[in-house]
């Protein structure tokens, strides 16, 4: 009979150790479901998490599986988040982990799997339990799991194997971390590795912590660039101003500032738009939009100046492009096809169109709404100084001039808009 080692006995006992506090954990999520006395209460975050999907009303038994996200969808979100642009960050952080036994997959703030990657072989099997991108592992739709818990309770969590509500999960160990935007609080997302419940390790969690927070400092020195720029273009700006202004970015962070103390942060309104504005702190303001931020001009009773004037550039020459003249000085914006048939039916009717009259002037089809909400939707992040809306039009103080082309039959050559192929037919003189 071969002797037992010391090393060999420790790793028995461990072993024997981690059996046994499974089978509590059995039973304590049996009797949770039974409503009978639990033998051993779970750690305080699994009890919590295991109330809240009891009472959603997931059937433990279920197989893991939600509608994936379509392909376009997911490729939309990964666009619109922040988390984009550090990913980076999280696969240096995570990659090596990942790659040895485990996946790393990132989420959006509604459990969304954005991205994933890892060793082929897990990547495998998390197939079978729904683990890939386009899937929903929020409580509601998963149960208890480090992602769905993590979203939750908006803090780090390691969910192992008994510890998963659905049974199927019990075979898995996962470890989760919220990433915030620094710049506001809000959280963006989540990152989290997983992986089989026999490759489990007590640093997972403090590791996808860790590489949580190295996200969230790439975010932090990535506004701070973008603050620089910011201050750029806005220095020559306030010193052609008088009275109190700032200059801010999209979130309210400072850039730069003339005729007041600094404030580190300015509190924006969610829904702003330019215009004169009240802002609790400052009082009546008007706001102009800036590259990447905000021109804050403090009221004190003064004007607001001059009228805004805009130039639609539709000569071949030139190129397709709008200028806005305003009281702090010239913006060009390049425009694509599409856009400048938007303003240029705007310029022709400054009394304003609806979004069906609009789909009728560019689609001649009064049906395509969606698409023309859309699009000058888009056109507002940029020209929301000079359009109005409801109807959509160019503002009542806004001149407008049009450069059309030297030849009428040049103006917009690719255009199939009505309101375009109208314009390019000669006037019949009587």
């Amino acid at each position: 009979m071969r002797d037992t080692g010391p090393v060999e006995v420790a790793r028995l006992t461990a072993r024997e150790a981690d059996r046994a506090a499974t089978r509590l954990l059995h039973g304590a999520r049996d009797a949770r479901l039974t409503g009978e006395r639990a033998p051993v209460a779970p750690r305080a975050e699994i009890d919590a998490s295991w109330d809240r999907v009891a009472r959603s009303g997931i059937d433990p038994e279920q197989s893991p599986g939600s509608d994936l996200l379509e392909a376009d969808e997911i490729e939309h979100r990964r666009r619109s988040t922040v988390l984009g642009e550090v990913m980076p960050v999280l696969r240096e952080g995570l990659g090596s982990i990942a790659d040895a036994q485990q996946i790393m997959v990132v989420t959006d703030v509604e459990g969304r799997v954005l991205w994933r990657q890892g060793n082929p072989a897990v990547m495998r099997r998390a197939h079978d339990i729904c683990l890939e991108e386009g899937a929903a592992w929020a409580e509601a739709a998963t149960g208890t799991n480090a992602i769905g818990t993590a979203l939750a309770a908006r803090a780090p969590i390691q969910v192992h194997s008994v510890e998963h509500f659905i049974r199927a999960l019990h075979t898995w160990t996962c470890a989760a971390a919220p990433v915030r935007d620094p710049r506001d609080g809000r959280l963006i997302g989540i990152v989290d590795i997983s992986g089989p419940a026999s490759a489990f390790h007590p640093t997972a969690l403090a590791l996808v912590g860790s590489v949580a927070r190295l996200a969230e400092a790439e975010v932090r020195t990535r506004h701070l660039t973008a603050i620089e720029r910011l201050r750029a273009v806005a220095a020559p700006i306030l010193c052609r101003l008088g009275g109190r202004a700032l200059v801010v970015d999209t979130h309210g962070w400072l850039a730069a500032v003339t005729g007041m103390p600094p404030v580190d942060r300015l509190p924006l309104p969610k829904s702003l738009r330019p215009g004169r504005v009240w802002l609790p702190s400052l009082g009546m303001c008007r706001m102009e939009p800036l590259p990447g931020g905000w021109l804050v001009r403090v009221a004190d009773g003064s004007s607001d100046g001059p009228p805004r004037r805009v130039v639609l550039d539709l000569s071949r020459a030139r190129g397709l492009s709008v200028h806005v003249v305003s009281p702090v000085g010239t913006w060009t914006q390049r425009l694509s096809p599409r856009h400048a048939e938007l303003l240029y039916a705007l310029a022709l009717h400054r009394e304003g169109r609806t979004a069906s009259e609009l789909a009728r002037d560019i689609f001649g089809d009064p049906t395509r709404t969606v698409t023309v909400r859309a699009e000058v939707s888009r056109m507002r992040r940029h020209l929301a100084e000079v359009l109005a809306h409801r109807p959509y039009r160019f503002g009542e103080d806004v001149e407008v001039e049009v450069v059309h082309p030297e030849h009428p039959g040049d103006l917009l050559p690719h255009s199939k808009a009505p309101v375009v192929v109208a314009a390019r037919r000669p006037v019949r003189r009587v």
